[in-house]
């Protein structure tokens, strides 16, 4: 008990527990701050890897449609519903079950 007692009388304990609770709790880079930025930090990993799997997907793609007129044919078929002047085109849309 004395101990305790002479420890909460030191003012070095005072200053570094102040400190200990200003650094975890009011500054500017709190737990909170460093929690949060983790998951910005991890969010923004991940929409990375997104848009670099578009990118190798698109490039490729592009080098396809250069290289290949047949393969642009059918994009553009696909994609943008173009037609040759002699042709109908008929888009079918599939109703979505309702629950």
């Amino acid at each position: 008990m004395q101990r305790l007692f002479l420890l909460f009388r030191n003012k070095f304990f005072w200053v570094t527990a102040a400190f200990l609770v200003w650094m975890l709790f009011f500054d500017k880079n709190d737990l909170l701050s460093q929690f949060q930025y983790h998951q910005e930090v991890s969010k923004l990993k991940t929409e990375r890897d997104f848009y670099t799997k578009q990118t190798a997907q698109v490039t490729k793609d592009l080098s396809e449609l250069t290289s290949n007129p047949a393969q642009l044919e059918k994009f553009a078929r696909e994609k943008y519903l173009m037609k040759k002047d002699n042709e109908d085109v008929f888009v079918i849309v599939k109703d979505k079950p309702s629950n």
